[in-house]
């Protein structure tokens, strides 16, 4: 009786032993050069699928009084390379391509012809600051449906006059608040915020928000969640 006592006991203290020392083994692999990128990008990607699993398509961001809004001679530019990159506006043209039965060139006139939506909503950025804009435009949405893009679709992809490029989920694209945005405080966007077409997504960080919109893409496989995401950013980042 004794002897299956004391084993049970040290079984009982192993295990406490060995929780308490997870931690500590956790900070030492980190410690090690080689464990660290593979740790950070594991716990970069559950971060994601979590946060994915927790998205609610019908939740909708914070909207603010007019009296709210950040002036716009106030609203940072966040610029990814540079503040124009010099589109002929009267050329334009969104190229849509991919999972959709409609492809082909939309010009900005065909775009405006859905519902127009105008929300007053918070832009944050990953360096820190935040500030509260007016943004007018289509729902994404309505857009898809418009070039009737497959349902059974998992990403949106969109390229940009400046290089930089971007993914959305599915769900994060069919957000009702997720705007092709050409409009800023009820005037067309300025060429410094994206002209003549860019995302606004208040349901998600700054820099999933792109700018200077020329080619989307549906499709059912991700080819690259985004440029700052192949820089180790998290490809989610919702708000």
């Amino acid at each position: 009786m004794t002897l299956r006592t004391n084993k049970n006991q040290f079984r009982s203290i192993s295990r406490r032993e060995l929780l308490k020392l997870a931690p500590v083994a956790a900070l030492g692999a980190f410690a090690i050069p080689k464990f660290q990128m593979p740790l950070l990008k594991a716990g970069l990607g559950f971060s994601d699928w979590a946060s994915a699993k927790i998205f609610r398509a019908g939740h909708l961001a914070p909207t603010f009084s007019s009296s709210e809004l950040t002036p716009f001679d106030k609203f940072p530019l966040n610029t990814y390379d540079v503040d124009d990159p010099g589109i002929d506006l009267e050329k334009w043209v969104l190229t849509v391509a991919g999972a959709v039965k409609k492809p082909g060139d939309y010009i900005l006139s065909q775009i405006q012809t859905l519902q127009k939506v105008t929300q007053n909503t918070r832009h944050v950025c990953v360096e820190g600051w935040d500030v509260i804009g007016r943004f007018g435009g289509v729902r994404l949405s309505d857009f898809l449906k418009m070039v009737e893009a497959d349902p059974t679709a998992h990403f949106v992809r969109v390229e940009c006059a400046d290089n930089y490029y971007e993914s959305l989920d599915w769900a994060t694209a069919m957000h009702p608040q997720t705007l092709l945005c050409y409009e800023m405080y009820d005037k067309p966007l300025t060429r410094e915020h994206g002209a003549p077409l860019r995302l606004n997504i208040p349901t998600k960080i700054g820099y999933k928000q792109a700018k200077y919109l020329t080619r989307l893409v549906v499709s059912r496989v991700l080819e690259s969640a985004g440029y700052w995401e192949d820089q180790g950013y998290s490809a989610f980042n919702g708000l």
